[in-house]
């Protein structure tokens, strides 16, 4: 199963760093070069262990709906989200904070598997992971962003 491992180095408390993650407007901020959106019951706010979300965007010109579950969480630490419908066959993302210095170190570890069979493997090789990475590259840097700015309280509502 293809792996995708990122690390980002924040100026910020990992609390920050961790709820910005977990944030839905912080997610759709950083989407917004794919149009996603988030459908569904639970559309704004911060996931929690057990939450599930579905997600509506445009990928690669084709849109596409994925529904993930947080699935284990230890606050400040890590949390974990799985597809339960979508586009891959599976896929599982590790979200880790660990503080650093005056800092956070983010580690991002998405296991994923395309569907398809040996088309899925053809894609993967010719683009799927180098999308994924940018998109997760891309993630990552309005989380630093705006966890290095005074940002992240308006995101997290704190006055």
């Amino acid at each position: 199963m293809p792996s995708i491992i990122l690390y980002t180095r924040i100026q910020a408390d990992a609390r920050i760093c961790f709820d910005l993650s977990r944030s839905i407007e912080m997610h759709t901020h950083s989407m917004q070069h794919t149009g996603e959106t988030v459908i569904g019951e639970k559309n704004k706010g911060l996931l929690n262990l057990g939450d599930t979300v579905t997600w509506k965007a445009r990928h690669l010109g084709v849109k596409q709906t994925l529904t993930a579950e947080i699935t284990d969480m230890d606050p400040h630490r890590f949390f974990v989200d799985v597809q339960l419908k979508g586009p891959f066959k599976q896929f599982t993302h590790q979200h880790i904070f660990t503080r650093e210095n005056e800092g956070t170190l983010m580690k991002d570890i998405f296991h994923y598997q395309a569907p398809c069979g040996i088309l899925g493997l053809l894609a993967d090789a010719l683009f799927l992971k180098k999308y994924m990475t940018r998109l997760l590259e891309i993630r990552n840097l309005h989380i630093k962003r705006i966890a290095e700015s005074e940002e992240w309280k308006a995101i997290l509502g704190i006055e």
